[in-house]
């Protein structure tokens, strides 16, 4: 990460993608005074040292800031010494994955995902799928079970766990590649059936790498700062508890979750109030 990180190359296309996801090789040339193959031989690089993540969207590839080294960083080496003018750097994470970018292209409106997150899974294809899509085992990492036939146009609940039967998100099989690619809308199920409401799509990406496996969740559609803010909190609490699931056979001591404890109740409240 650190000789990632010497470049100051590297260090520009990082502020970029910070700045803007989801950008092309093509757009990153054009923010760097330096040739296509050499812009191509630095995203290498910092994809090698997981601090990028790419996306397949048709022909093009799509280019994410990952913050999961960063935050590496910031347990190994910031927490630990407490150095305040280092702080800057622990809102990276937090802020890298806040901006959305629309653009138009030949008159068609084209959205890029406003999230990107990866993570690496000692486990298998199968296993990782079987995981994203057993109600059982995603009440124990999610907090939530995930109910669908998992089929092109079948309906998902994400189901509360307590016994309640209330679905706090629903939405709509999209895309099934098993056991490659899964994804569906997610969102409040109370505008499900508005038909001017645009619900988010969360994809699941699952490659097998040896005896890995690289797990990308994508979610685009997202409506409010607020909404790319919880998203921001909440992925990477649930894919850590999935890794020590497959990789321990049990989740984590405490619910990831609970460090935003307080704002999770609240949306809950807000379906329940609903509901009513």
């Amino acid at each position: 990460m650190f000789k990632a990180l010497a470049d100051p190359g590297r260090r520009r296309m990082l502020d970029m993608l910070h700045e803007r996801s989801g950008l092309t090789l093509g757009e990153l040339c054009q923010g760097l005074d330096m040739r296509r193959q050499s812009v191509s031989q630095h995203l290498d690089l910092l994809e090698a040292a997981n601090l990028v993540t790419s996306v397949r969207d048709g022909r093009r590839k799509l280019h994410y800031l990952n913050p999961v080294p960063v935050d590496e960083i910031q347990r190994r080496w910031i927490w630990k010494f407490q150095q305040p003018h280092l702080a800057s750097m622990q809102s990276i994470k937090e802020r890298a994955e806040e901006y959305a970018m629309t653009r138009s292209i030949n008159h068609t409106r084209e959205t890029v995902p406003d999230y990107a997150y990866t993570t690496y899974i000692r486990a298998t294809a199968e296993e990782v799928w079987h995981a994203l899509t057993d109600p059982d085992l995603t009440g124990r990492f999610w907090g939530h079970a995930q109910v669908s036939e998992w089929t092109v146009g079948s309906k998902v609940d994400h189901v509360r766990t307590d016994g309640s039967g209330v679905s706090d998100a629903t939405g709509t099989v999209i895309d099934v590649v098993r056991p490659r690619r899964l994804a569906f809308t997610f969102d409040d199920p109370h505008r499900a059936h508005d038909p001017s409401f645009e619900p988010s799509v969360v994809t699941f990406e699952i490659e097998q790498r040896h005896d890995l496996v690289k797990l990308t969740v994508l979610q685009g559609r997202l409506a409010r700062m607020d909404d790319r803010r919880a998203v921001g909190e909440g992925w990477p609490a649930v894919l850590a508890n999935l890794k020590t699931l497959l990789e321990t056979g049990d989740v984590l001591p405490q619910e990831p979750w609970a460090f935003h404890a307080e704002e999770r109740a609240a949306r809950m409240a807000e379906h329940d109030g609903g509901a009513t």
